[in-house]
């Protein structure tokens, strides 16, 4: 079942979870910060102040930014410097991006701030939070982060907010000036000083955040393509004995498989259909895409994993240039460079693509009277006058289609930037955004076969005269999905039951549904 949501977060030095990320960025959890954090930031901050009174140039702190790093800044043009960075950046372009995005990218960059290596001034860090509290959030443009010197533009765009300039959104999503919702907040505009412009904007977080809800949401949706995968089966007439435990971890040992075989498995238990068949069939085997399905959605279960084994990492990261070490150090450094994170951001959308194929073909498979043994063309009420689930399928086809060309990674493709200071960038935002539409186009794919499998199921039902019926954990989907999506019929206007199966599995509604007969699934 669904876990529930905390209501408050708190920002500690030692970090936060993938669920605290998920619990501010989405459920609008309150963030505090710990007693102890603020006191180590605001010891930290006794080292930066000491290296901007000192003669000798410290990078950021008295000196430009990237390829302008050799020039010297003088102490009363250095607020200045701060101002102008800030502004300078917030140049992103395109439609502005999901809110949750922008809370994720925000609560981060607020975990990097109260780990006390940054340098900037407890204002700032608590100023940050106050906004996120106040549900103010900074208008972000979808193109600007190369992913390299952290997500620089979507970065500064929530900078500028922190200095009461910029576009925001207050919490009726209503955009309004800047200066009216903070001052709505009882929030005082920051003056920023020397270093906190860099700290505010030298991270991975957009592209971190948007990872972790990546997984978040790939998981509950294998779940539920091994829910799908399984209501195919007992649609196309397919056997449960390929998922048998003995065949997948005992001889083939990857975790992810032997998870999604045991989750086919439980929900095709004491299933009718699926008994039927056992003697006197005729067929070999099934199609791939009902056999092998363990093994796909495995391998992205997987993948998932490692893609978490990342995320974690970097969660545990402290990540800004310059850094503060623990010595009073401030050293410059490459740890903004977004490879680690983009590379699994690619990964998965070329698991989320291959998913969705799979899930694919067995709805045309279905929808197919010489392949769906028995089944009307098109699952239509009356095959000629009417189309069925036809151009469901084609909805279907090019959902796949698209994620296919949103599987070409982007972690490949550096430009150079900063006049060749920064010569090799990760493109790790642009491929956190991409996946986002790789997930949104899985969802919908398997919500399709969802309409589909249990539409078949229906009609076996039907015409055995109720003696082919699905299983406990089928008929318990069925019956969920019924409560607002019709079964078999003359065709309709199919669009919003589609969009209804679509919300259905977002929500984790079907995952919960079956798991009232199968128990908590894998």
């Amino acid at each position: 079942m669904t876990a529930a949501q905390p209501q408050e977060v708190t920002l500690s030095a030692t970090g936060v979870t993938p669920e605290d990320v998920i619990a501010v960025a989405r459920h609008n959890a309150k963030v505090v910060i710990s007693a102890q954090a603020l006191a180590g930031v605001e010891r930290v901050r006794e080292h930066i102040e000491k290296l901007a009174h000192s003669e000798t140039p410290a990078y950021g702190i008295s000196t430009g930014f990237g390829a302008l790093a050799s020039r010297h800044i003088p102490a009363e043009m250095r607020t200045q410097l701060q101002k102008s960075l800030i502004r300078s950046h917030s140049a992103g372009m395109g439609p502005a991006v999901e809110r949750e995005v922008v809370r994720a990218l925000m609560f981060l960059r607020a975990k990097t701030l109260a780990s006390g290596r940054t340098g900037v001034r407890p204002v700032v860090l608590q100023t940050m939070v106050d906004v996120l509290n106040a549900g103010i959030t900074p208008v972000v443009r979808e193109f600007g982060s190369l992913g390299c010197s952290g997500d620089l533009a979507p970065l500064s765009h929530c900078a500028l907010v922190l200095m009461g300039e910029g576009e925001a959104a207050g919490p009726d999503g209503v955009i309004r000036p800047v200066p009216e919702l903070l001052a709505e907040a009882g929030i005082t505009p920051v003056e920023l000083a020397e270093k906190e412009g860099l700290a505010l904007v030298n991270g991975t977080d957009g592209m971190l955040g948007m990872l972790l809800m990546a997984i978040a949401d790939l998981r509950l949706l294998l779940t539920t393509a091994d829910i799908t995968a399984a209501l195919s089966v007992e649609g196309l007439l397919g056997t449960d004995q390929v998922f048998v435990p003995e065949l997948h971890m005992e001889l083939r040992p990857h975790p992810g498989q032997a998870a999604s075989a045991v989750n086919m498995l439980a929900v095709l238990a004491n299933s009718p259909i699926v008994a039927s068949h056992r003697v006197g069939d005729s067929r070999v085997q099934d199609a791939y895409s009902l056999r092998c399905a363990p093994q796909v959605a495995g391998a992205a279960r997987d993948t998932v994993d490692h893609a978490l084994m990342v995320a974690t990492r970097e969660l545990a990261a402290a990540i800004d240039n310059p850094v503060v070490l623990p010595d009073g150090r401030v050293s410059s450094n490459g740890n903004f460079h977004g490879a680690p994170v983009a590379y699994v951001l690619d990964f998965l959308a070329i698991v989320s693509a291959d998913v969705a194929s799979i899930a694919e073909r067995r709805t045309d498979r279905m929808l197919d009277p010489a392949r769906s043994h028995g089944l009307p063309a098109f699952l239509a009420g009356d095959p000629g006058v009417d189309s069925g689930l036809m151009i469901a399928q084609y909805t279907q086809a090019g959902l796949v289609s698209d994620s296919k060309r949103l599987a070409v990674p982007a972690s490949v493709d550096s430009i150079p930037s900063s006049a060749m200071q920064e010569d090799h960038v990760s493109m790790g935002w642009h491929a956190a955004r991409k996946l986002r539409k790789s997930v949104e186009n899985l969802r919908r794919v398997l919500a399709i076969e969802l309409v589909t499998a249990t539409r078949a199921i229906d009609m076996r039902a039907s015409m055995s005269d109720g003696v082919l019926v699905p299983g406990p954990a089928g008929a318990a989907v069925i019956e969920l999905l019924r409560a607002t999506v019709p079964g078999p019929g003359s065709d309709r206007f199919l669009s919003p039951e589609l969009e209804e199966a679509d919300r259905l599995v977002g929500s984790g509604a079907i995952r919960d549904a079956a798991e009232t007969a199968t128990g908590p699934l894998n």
